[in-house]
């Protein structure tokens, strides 16, 4: 599948590179290779194939939570250390509007 010279530049504009014409060319000529590379793979007849999602064996491993305090002096170094306090605990920023 070759890439025309304006579905290069609207998937450079979607990525927000600025290209030169050389580059454009180049990185036009690369992805039409990756692309022909995903159509040969799509002949590959997988019908008798399992979809999986990992074939390592590894499992997720999740650990008990513990609850552990912290000595008072390192809590005090910590708030030491805080940019603002507010009722004794670290105030930040607003994440979220």
């Amino acid at each position: 599948m070759s890439l025309t010279k304006e579905q290069i530049q609207h998937i450079a504009q979607l990525a927000r590179l600025e290209l030169s014409k050389a580059e454009l060319e180049k990185y036009g000529d690369q992805l039409s290779g990756i692309l022909n590379y995903v159509d040969q793979l799509q002949e590959v007849n997988t019908d008798d194939v399992e979809p999986t999602a990992q074939v390592t064996g590894l499992n997720n491993i999740f650990r008990e939570d513990a609850i552990e305090n912290c000595p008072p002096e390192e809590i005090k170094i910590a708030l030491n250390q805080a940019p603002g306090l507010e009722d004794g605990q670290i105030k930040v920023k607003r994440v979220l509007e």
